[in-house]
């Protein structure tokens, strides 16, 4: 069966604010002022650089180089193109990047405003995650609150490097709203650059920064099991978004094998941390850090389990396939509605809410 025939679901699409102007309509009088007054350019983060290769495919780029911005965009290169039933939109504007709490809340308001307004509202198969000041939990929780009136936002989007490992309890509030309103966590690839990226220190080069996003992944992904948060909410499900795939298994397997070492220190984890992991998290295609070879690619799917922890997505705009390649060769053919389709609904429970 083809992906145009299978009704599929994009889990990871990227809506880009084009300028800080786009997002000062849906912000309040004060902060409007401030804009102005402060002369502040916006909050683009080097995470997706905008004239790096990686950030936009050739052809899907605008007039003059510039990364696509408006929903038209992407119905032509993507939504019509493969017939797709639901794409969530994750904006990678750079709240968590905002050194002040306040302005930081003001900013995520602003662009979830902005999502719902101009995505959302423009083409009924969009939908979003909500963008919060991880800085600020408390505040974030309220902003979830205000965004899970709206059943088009079906997740919650945080970096996969910010200030701090996302297991701390200082997270749980996030967590809790999160189970409440039948939202998913999603972890996207980016950084709040507070921190060196790896855990060396700060890398010379783009290519060291955006491979090294999979080191911050096993990062989070040992800090949500090992700090119980699983335990403390067993409805709470997690997406990592851009993570790469190839790492996760041997990252679980070493996880895994020395917990059996240091259990007494953690007893809270009573199973192994891959079986809590595959209970709780999917990943996306997209990038599929894995050779070209279909037998590898089968290999590493089968140690996924990809079956059921797959999610399509196509990444757009970002460069990661090339001509109608959008998912790696080597996959079960039988395995494609699942991650087209069953996966997502499974994923993201809010889903079901808007299923025609």
């Amino acid at each position: 069966m083809r992906l145009e025939d299978m009704g599929a679901i994009d889990c990871d699409m990227h809506p880009v604010v084009p300028n800080v102007k786009a997002l000062v309509p849906f912000l309040s009088p004060h902060w409007q002022a401030s804009v102005a007054d402060r002369g502040i350019p916006g909050f683009d983060s080097i995470s997706y650089p905008p004239n790096a290769p990686l950030s936009a495919r050739p052809e899907w780029r605008e007039a003059g180089g510039a990364v696509p911005s408006g929903v038209a965009g992407y119905q032509n290169a993507i939504l019509d193109r493969w017939k797709l039933r639901y794409a969530i939109g994750n904006c990678l504007y750079g709240v968590h990047l905002v050194m002040s709490d306040d302005m930081a809340v003001a900013f995520a308001t602003a662009v979830n405003k902005w999502m719902a307004a101009t995505w959302l509202d423009a083409d009924p198969r969009m939908r979003a995650s909500i963008v919060i000041p991880v800085q600020d939990p408390e505040r974030a929780v309220d902003e979830i609150d205000r965004c899970a009136q709206d059943p088009r936002f079906v997740q919650i989007l945080v970096p996969a490097m910010a200030d701090a490992p996302l297991g701390r309890r200082q997270f749980w509030p996030i967590y809790q709203a999160a189970v409440r309103h039948g939202l998913t966590l999603g972890i996207h690839a980016g950084s709040s650059y507070k921190h060196p990226v790896t855990p060396v220190g700060w890398p010379s080069y783009y290519v060291e920064d955006y491979a090294s996003q999979a080191v911050g992944f096993q990062g989070q992904v040992a800090s949500l099991i090992c700090e119980g948060v699983f335990n403390k909410f067993p409805e709470l499900r997690v997406v990592l978004l851009e993570s790469g795939v190839s790492w996760f298994t041997p990252f679980l397997w070493r996880l895994t094998k020395f917990r059996r070492g240091t259990r007494s220190e953690i007893p809270w984890v009573d199973r192994p941390p891959i079986e809590i992991a595959r209970d709780h998290f999917h990943l996306t295609t997209l990038p599929f850090d894995a050779p070209a070879d279909p037998d590898v690619v089968m290999q590493i799917a089968t140690h996924l389990q990809a079956d059921a922890m797959l999610l399509f997505a196509s990444d757009y705009p970002h460069w990661q396939f090339d001509g109608d390649a959008i998912l790696p060769a080597g996959l079960d053919r039988s395995d494609l509605s699942a991650i087209a389709v069953a996966n997502a609904f499974k994923a993201y429970p809010r889903l079901q809410e808007t299923v025609q």
